[in-house]
């Protein structure tokens, strides 16, 4: 794929019904980040920086607003063509490894079951997964198996199994919240370094100061309001 697609929110509001009321989650969200770069989001539980996320991945439809990816509208998407998206364009990494990952399967296997998806929708342009593993400190684990990595090895693999659809866009959910202090960084060095060099746009939900730090743009959210962009 070429460069990272720019993500684009306008107008964007989220609600919830509890006990048959609605409760909004997010108000009137506007939000920009430019193809190829980075940014945070960040603020505290039940701000709603979850909720943007999920919808930023087309994995709910917002109450109203509109959400693009490139040129694309993902709101007027059917449930088939985000999939599609999903599959060729859009990589989402998951606060658990183990949502984007076989716990039985080696290293190499699950970055060859992650490609399924894109060669089944045509796209052949596809990272080769050998290096691709090298680059995340993975190679001597190419045959181990995901249960056996460690915590930090699989936040590692989890991030290659999203690099090897070959994304121009990735989301991800706090992705150091499980790491000591030694693996955060090194998880946090890896996204932002990679992705950078190929040109990927990154939205990610972190607490970690550090994170955020590095990815350079932090988005605060407060009572699901932008209060700082």
């Amino acid at each position: 794929m070429g460069p990272g697609e720019t993500i684009t929110c306008a107008g964007l509001r989220h609600e919830y019904v509890v006990d048959g009321e609605p409760v909004p989650a997010l108000d009137g969200i506007e939000l920009t980040v430019p193809g190829g770069t980075s940014a945070a989001i960040a603020g505290p539980s039940g701000s709603g920086k979850s909720t943007l996320l999920t919808l930023l991945a087309g994995l709910q439809r917002p109450t109203s607003g509109t959400i693009h990816l490139g040129e694309t509208d993902l709101t007027a998407l059917s449930e088939r063509e985000l999939l599609r998206v999903r599959a060729t364009r859009l990589a989402v990494v998951a606060q658990n490894p183990y949502r984007n990952l076989l716990p039985y399967a080696s290293s190499l296997d699950n970055l060859e079951f992650a490609q399924r998806a894109p060669r089944s929708h045509g796209r052949r342009d596809l990272p080769a997964l050998l290096p691709l593993l090298d680059e995340l400190g993975l190679a001597h684990l190419a045959g181990t198996r995901c249960d056996r990595l460690s915590g930090g090895e699989r936040q590692r693999l989890a991030l290659a199994a999203a690099l090897a659809t070959g994304p121009t866009a990735l989301v991800t959910d706090e992705p150091t919240s499980q790491l000591d202090h030694v693996n955060r960084a090194a998880v946090a060095d890896l996204l932002v370094a990679i992705c950078a060099g190929r040109g990927i746009t990154v939205v990610a939900v972190t607490h970690d100061r550090d994170l955020a730090s590095r990815l350079g743009r932090t988005v605060t959210i407060d009572s699901g309001r932008i209060s700082e962009a």
